[in-house]
């Protein structure tokens, strides 16, 4: 078997503490990271995609941060491909690869073996679809993807209609879900030597901290943050400005509701983002858990952490 490169992931909920405790580790063992947040990619998207500060990052290298225009197209398959790229010149420098976030389908797909390449679609079913769209509307997509391809109708946006397009496209032209193209079976080799930990905590801290995240980005002007997107021409129409907490406030700012019903609605928001990120990653059993509230400091938990990785690949 060929040798593997080592590669040390830590994911979690949002506001569990993943940032700090990536960057206090790869201090440690010499380690650069990889943003593994689907939304830390944009530019002019700071405050609501709680990206470190150049301050916080120290002299620790970061990677897949600010890297595309609010409207351009990015997927989780641009990003497999150029984090998988970011592995192998980190390891060839001689450091610590530290993939860190909470999208789950984009940490898989760089850990594990997801193929997103399906064969070429159907145009004509393409602008048949697009049709549909425009009469009908993104629900009836909706409804038609969920009765063929339910994995991906829970994977795409409803207010994406590229997407849930292409996904029906697939379906209709191939004669198989996109989602069967995603995903290869777990007999596969592994693809790194993994040091995979997960972050977590008593379900009622994180959503207190939860809470004072939001209140925190509301503070450091959010509102101002999403004024001058739209400002700049971004709008809902943008994949990147349908994200929690940027939608909720162009809805405040176009009128449809308050600031306060805004910020509630990002906090129920992002409570429910958090138990879905917890129930993805509870699935997978190579996780190694660390409890953030047992009592350790975030010090403490990147020193175990960094004991135990370098033990890991020292004795490989």
């Amino acid at each position: 078997m060929k040798k593997l490169l080592p590669l040390v992931v830590i994911v979690g909920p949002t506001s569990v503490g993943k940032t700090n405790v990536s960057i206090l580790l790869a201090k440690k063992i010499d380690g650069e990271i990889i943003s593994g947040d689907s939304m830390q990619v944009y530019c002019h998207m700071n405050i609501g995609t709680a990206k470190p500060s150049i301050a916080e990052m120290g002299d620790v290298p970061h990677h897949m941060i600010d890297i595309i225009n609010p409207d351009e197209e990015f997927n989780v398959a641009i990003f497999q491909k150029q984090v998988e790229d970011h592995i192998k010149t980190i390891n060839q420098r001689g450091h610590f690869p530290i993939l860190a976030g909470g999208t789950g389908l984009y940490v898989r797909s760089v850990i594990d073996h997801y193929d997103f390449t399906p064969p070429g679609g159907d145009s004509a079913k393409r602008e048949e679809l697009q049709k549909t769209a425009l009469q009908l509307g993104n629900d009836h997509l909706v409804r038609l993807l969920n009765k063929v391809d339910p994995i991906s109708a829970s994977r795409i946006h409803p207010n994406d209609t590229r997407r849930l397009i292409r996904a029906l496209e697939v379906y209709y032209s191939q004669g198989k879900p996109l989602s069967d193209y995603q995903y290869n079976c777990d007999e596969m080799e592994p693809k790194y030597r993994l040091a995979y930990y997960g972050l977590t905590m008593n379900r009622e801290m994180l959503y207190k901290r939860i809470e004072e995240r939001v209140d925190l980005m509301i503070s450091r002007g959010l509102v101002d943050e999403v004024k001058e997107l739209i400002r700049m021409g971004y709008g809902l129409n943008n994949t990147s400005m349908q994200a929690i907490g940027y939608k909720e406030i162009v809805e405040y700012l176009s009128g449809h509701t308050s600031l306060e019903e805004a910020i509630d609605k990002i906090k129920l928001n992002t409570r429910r983002f958090a138990k879905r990120q917890l129930t993805w990653f509870r699935r997978d059993k190579r996780i190694v858990w660390k409890n953030v509230e047992s009592g350790e400091s975030i010090e403490e938990i990147a020193n175990e952490i960094a004991a135990e990785v370098e033990g890991q690949f020292c004795t490989m």
